[in-house]
């Protein structure tokens, strides 16, 4: 037993070294590092699925074979309910294996979730800045963070395991246009809630807490309520261009449209940018209007990239 124990470790004495080593020549902590391999284990596994699915697709010949009208299907189903049968077991499928990875996501949260509650304190102040009031605060949020992390770290692969059980009832040309955004969709998420941790919130943070020059102390759980809330958000925005691309591959928007009503998109996004900032001062909904702006911007050239391929 002993010689178990040292085993272990030793190796997380050296896992700590290599960490360390790391840090000094990357740009981002060893936190951010774990999280960042945990999201790219899950993407991987993610492109596995989705790729096997495509083999099986192709293998049925899905591919070459368009699906039945919603009329069509809803009339199939109509005259035998049985048929439904294997689709709730696939969604039963699917639903497990979205369960397992996530609970191994959160596991693996576990690890990285002091860092990343005092790297989400940093803005105001640190820990040491918010008071817990009720006694199993710290409890309850630890868990919390745990738990959107672990759902951050699973999206791509829970993301797939939905695709995969949505793909059958799609035309191959939209199943083509999933595999394509789906990179993109995972990145621009991130890339919202990096661009609200590393620049909207160390401006936000500080305005709020010194609001009328009275010094807030806020409470553990609201200030990381908020910021998880902050940085969701944000990411979510930032999908605007793979949203507009989607409209566009169904024929509801188009670029001349976009174009056309530029005026009214800008209106559009200060007041989306109103709602989403979290302060009433002029500089924060800046912070967020430009990226918004430029990312309409891209949509517009991508729905005319959509719309190309569509009449191609």
């Amino acid at each position: 037993m002993d010689k178990v124990n040292l085993f272990f470790e030793n190796l997380i004495s050296q896992f700590q070294i290599i960490f360390q080593n790391l840090e000094t020549k990357l740009p981002f902590s060893s936190s951010e590092l774990l999280l960042i391999i945990g999201i790219l284990i899950s993407f991987i596994a993610a492109s596995i699925a989705l790729q096997k699915n495509r083999k099986n697709l192709k293998q049925a010949l899905i591919e070459e074979q368009d699906q039945d009208s919603p009329g069509e299907a809803i009339s199939n189903l109509l005259q035998d309910p049985k048929s439904i049968l294997p689709h709730f077991q696939e969604l039963k499928q699917r639903l497990i294996y979205a369960l397992i990875f996530f609970v191994f996501a959160t596991i693996f949260a576990m690890l990285i979730t002091n860092p990343v509650l005092e790297a989400l304190a940093e803005p105001a102040g640190g820990l040491s800045a918010l008071q817990a009031i009720a006694v199993t605060e710290p409890f309850t949020i630890y868990f919390k963070v745990s738990l959107v992390l672990g759902l951050i770290i699973a999206a791509p692969y829970l993301i797939s395991q939905i695709w995969i059980f949505i793909a059958v009832g799609l035309k191959s040309t939209e199943r083509n246009a999933f595999y394509l955004l789906f990179p993109f969709a995972v990145f621009l998420f991130i890339s919202g809630v990096v661009f609200a941790y590393k620049v909207m919130l160390p401006v936000a943070v500080p305005f709020l807490l010194n609001f009328m020059n009275i010094q807030a102390v806020p409470t553990l759980e609201d200030y990381i309520t908020f910021v998880l809330r902050v940085l969701i958000w944000i990411g979510i925005a930032f999908e605007m261009p793979l949203i507009f691309f989607a409209l566009a591959k169904i024929g509801i928007v188009n670029s001349q449209m976009l174009s056309k009503n530029w005026r009214y998109a800008i209106l559009g996004i200060v007041v989306l940018a109103a709602v989403i900032t979290p302060t009433p001062d002029p500089i924060n909904m800046l912070i967020v209007t430009a990226p918004l702006i430029i990312l309409y911007i891209i949509s517009i050239l991508l729905t005319k990239f959509a719309r190309k391929n569509s009449e191609a």
